[in-house]
């Protein structure tokens, strides 16, 4: 019965602790490395917020979405270039399995990014008729104009039934815009500096 006992105080420690770990993570909003974005009444998860976090030397930006409550759903933790250009991303559920991994496709030209990959990392999918290429559960493809802007919404070719990566991550896209870190945080002094682009732009 002790050892009951014990075992049941430790999950709850453990629970615990892992709800105040959450708690000062959307909490930590200071600093110019992290920005917080609301999510809205339409979206799939009303009352909730992304937090953004860029590591100190720029190579990674950690994005962790929170319930209403604060409870922990996703973290996605994008891997970037020497250039600022997404290079990739993992994407894992509030407990921490890895669900998708995907991957950015840039065009030369503008440097306007065309094209999102979305693999499933629980299984390894492959194309029937090539084997040895694996298969995206999901590809996203922007079109650009002569200009090099985006031009209407993305195309979404989905290879699985039931939108599954809109299903379990929220929405269609992964891509986050890093130049969201070029303006001041919020309340925070300071202007955007000088001969940088504002978010979204090249």
């Amino acid at each position: 019965m002790r050892t009951i006992c014990r075992t049941l105080i430790t999950i709850a420690l453990a629970l615990c602790a892992a709800g105040w770990s959450h708690a000062e993570d959307v909490n930590s909003v200071d600093g110019p490395n992290v920005r917080v974005k609301r999510h809205d009444d339409k979206s799939g998860n009303p009352g909730g917020k992304d937090v953004y976090t860029k590591s100190p030397d720029g190579k990674v930006v950690t994005k962790k979405t929170y319930t209403a409550a604060g409870r922990l759903m996703l973290t996605t933790v994008y891997r970037m270039r020497d250039n600022g250009d997404l290079a990739g991303s993992k994407i894992y559920d509030g407990r921490g399995t890895e669900l998708y991994k995907v991957s950015y496709g840039y065009e030369k030209k503008f440097g306007q990014l065309v094209r999102e990959e979305m693999y499933d990392s629980r299984v390894r999918r492959v194309w029937k008729n090539n084997p040895s290429k694996e298969m995206p559960v999901q590809v996203v493809e922007y079109l650009v104009n002569a200009e090099g802007k985006v031009a209407g919404k993305p195309v979404i070719r989905n290879y699985m039934e039931g939108n599954t990566f809109e299903r379990d991550y929220g929405q269609s896209t992964s891509a986050m815009d890093p130049k969201m870190f070029d303006e001041p945080a919020p309340g925070a002094p300071g202007k955007q500096p000088a001969g940088q682009t504002p978010a979204g732009g090249r």
